[in-house]
């Protein structure tokens, strides 16, 4: 059976990282992003170039409507979904949380976990032979992210939650789901926080002394897709410098 997988929020960052190396390994790839179209093309384009097969599909994964439209978008441009990783999610400005509006938690709640429930409830649908998730978490899960972002580690701990319920769920029905934690890795999304700089402040105080690649984070997600972990499910990969 081909391997079709759906990399949320993969125009940039971690994603375009996955995107590319899993379809290095034969994977069927759909790129998704939400605003970044050029980016996610550029992304399809080196797929393609390099021999794979990719798709671009524009979605908000957090809208429910844009999920059922993408899956469809799936569907018929590469085929029944095998494999998910889910990904999207948004950092806001640095703040503590006495200065947080309910938009902005709800903002971050909706899109950084809303967002993988729709999107393992749709894949879920289609994996009638079986398949693997892997869920994007963060080192934030287990660390809080004080006066930065409570509100984000809060999200990423609610997907740690989801990945372990979930994958009690199905289990029985032969589908993994597993969990990355990246911690302080080289993306554009420090910038999102308003601290471009960031790693290179905190670098100091990580055991590893340097930010992580985002080619590293795809790694190991690929690994949790393959049938190297064919007896793994409900399980944590950190990849935090040894934070």
């Amino acid at each position: 059976m081909n391997s079709i997988v759906l990399v949320t929020g993969s125009s940039r960052g971690i994603g375009a990282a996955t995107a590319k190396h899993l379809a290095s390994l034969g994977y069927a790839v759909c790129v998704n992003y939400i605003k970044s179209g050029i980016e996610a093309n550029k992304v399809v384009t080196e797929i393609v170039n390099n021999g794979g097969k990719a798709i671009a599909v524009q979605a908000d994964v957090a809208n429910e409507d844009d999920v059922i439209g993408l899956f469809k978008s799936i569907d018929t441009g590469l085929g029944q979904i095998t494999h998910l990783v889910n990904n999207a999610g948004i950092l806001l400005p640095q703040a503590r949380v006495s200065e947080m509006s309910a938009e902005r938690i709800n903002k971050v709640l909706t899109t950084n976990v809303t967002s993988y429930f729709l999107c393992c409830r749709e894949a879920i649908k289609r994996m009638v032979n079986g398949g693997a998730i892997v869920n994007v978490s963060s080192a934030a899960s287990r660390l809080g992210s004080p006066s930065e972002y409570v509100d984000y580690a809060a999200s990423k701990g609610a997907i740690d939650t989801l990945t372990r319920g979930l994958s009690l769920e199905v289990a029985s029905d032969n589908i993994r789901v597993n969990c990355v934690r990246p911690g302080f890795i080289e993306t554009n999304m420090h910038a999102d926080g308003g601290e471009p700089g960031r790693i290179e402040r905190v670098k100091s105080i990580i055991p590893l002394q340097r930010g992580g690649k985002p080619e590293e984070v795809a790694a190991a997600i690929a690994f949790l897709l393959s049938n190297e972990a064919a007896y793994i499910t409900g399980t944590f990969i950190d990849l935090a410098g040894g934070k």
